[in-house]
């Protein structure tokens, strides 16, 4: 039995100093190919060599952390950050890895988790300018704007001639109800472009929130005359006059909208309540029709919707869409007010008798703030 250990223990021996130095070699021989493919760019055939250094060895931290890499470059974030933190678990100090990892969860859109590499890159490098806009972009994108405004303050500091980091800094501040802070970065983007429809917007945004009804809608006359192209202009600009009660004009806006973006389904159901307010029924009915397709959970189309079919003595329709309208908004008086009316014509004296008594308990709604309608066409950035 010793003899048959000895024999095996020799066997072994020649292995590690023949076979074994061989694989070993051959090991270093695919790192070196690896790397000279990564350099010269041929990433499907460095990411092959790679691949296969970590089937042979699934703890090589290195070889998972170049796959992430290159699973990177092609834009396979998801794949990239699997092997990039299967390469952490193993090795944590591998130049670089930490940072890598950050910007794959960033560009996959999981800001939140990005946070925690750049947080911990910037405490060794206090300040770095890359990572400034990175976090404050992360924070943005997962909707913290307070997190986001310290960061983007500062990067918007370290370049003076960025409109992009001031038109994102201007956007956390309205989302954080700082009103002065937008304006005070709308006179710095102003420095840049004095022709800046979105910042015109903003603006026009901020002055409603603090009240200025006639300094918001020169803001949006601005943004149009600045660029008609640009999205949400007109429509901006159309809901400060339909919340003024200055229909005809806010029609035309909302018009211009649709005509820049025929999808844009508050445009058509705001032109389609203009129409309404206005006793343009016809007008107004092939507007809503197409309007609750698109924006079905809009209580405004329902219950426009509901006013014009009564109008033109189709009841059990505008019963079904008042009832609609006040299940989508129950706070809103008008749906109560009209069912009311309906119920008298209909003969139902106990159903109109019940709205009334709804509608004289409750209060006309004011309008929603136009910074959340336009978010409402044009929502946030979220992760």
């Amino acid at each position: 039995m010793k003899g048959f250990r000895r024999i095996v223990l020799h066997l072994w021996l020649v292995w590690i100093g023949a076979g074994g130095t061989a694989v070993l070699l051959a090991q270093s021989s695919t790192r070196a190919k690896a790397l000279v493919l990564e350099q010269q760019g041929k990433t499907l055939a460095a990411e092959r060599a790679w691949r296969g250094m970590v089937k042979s060895n699934p703890r090589n931290a290195e070889a998972l952390a170049h796959v992430g890499l290159l699973e990177a470059r092609q834009e396979h974030y998801p794949e990239a950050i699997t092997f990039y933190r299967r390469a952490f678990a193993l090795n944590a100090s591998i130049p670089g890895m930490r940072m890598n990892l950050g910007l794959a969860l960033f560009k996959a859109g999981k800001f939140q988790d990005a946070i925690q590499p750049f947080n911990s890159e910037i405490e060794k490098h206090p300040g770095d300018p890359r990572l400034t806009i990175l976090l404050g972009m992360a924070h943005y994108g997962m909707g913290d704007y307070p997190g986001a405004i310290p960061y983007l303050r500062q990067a918007a500091i370290n370049e003076p001639q960025s409109l992009p980091l001031r038109l994102t800094l201007a956007h956390s501040c309205l989302w954080t109800k700082q009103y002065q802070c937008v304006l005070d970065v709308y006179k710095e983007i102003l420095d840049l472009n004095e022709e800046s429809a979105e910042a015109d917007m903003l603006a026009g945004e901020a002055l409603d929130e603090k009240g200025d009804n006639a300094g918001a809608t020169e803001q949006f006359r601005a943004a149009v005359r600045a660029n008609p192209k640009e999205p949400n202009a007109h429509f901006g600009l159309a809901y400060l006059l339909w919340a003024q009660s200055r229909f005809e004009e806010a029609a035309k806006e909302f018009q211009a909208e649709l005509d820049n973006d025929a999808k844009h389904g508050q445009a058509r159901a705001y032109l389609g309540d203009c129409y309404v307010q206005l006793n343009e029924f016809d007008k107004a009915k092939p507007e809503l029709e197409k309007a609750v397709i698109a924006e079905p959970s809009l209580a405004l189309v329902h219950l426009d919707l509901g006013i014009v079919y009564a109008d033109a003595g189709q009841k059990d329709e505008a019963q079904k869409e008042l009832l609609r309208a006040a299940a989508l908004d129950p706070k809103e008086v008008a749906p109560h007010w009209r069912l009311a009316k309906l119920y008298q014509t209909m003969g139902k004296k106990d159903e109109s008798k019940a709205e009334f008594a709804k509608a004289s308990t409750m209060n006309k709604q004011a309008s929603q703030a136009l910074h959340e309608k336009i978010a409402g066409a044009s929502p946030r950035p979220t992760e």
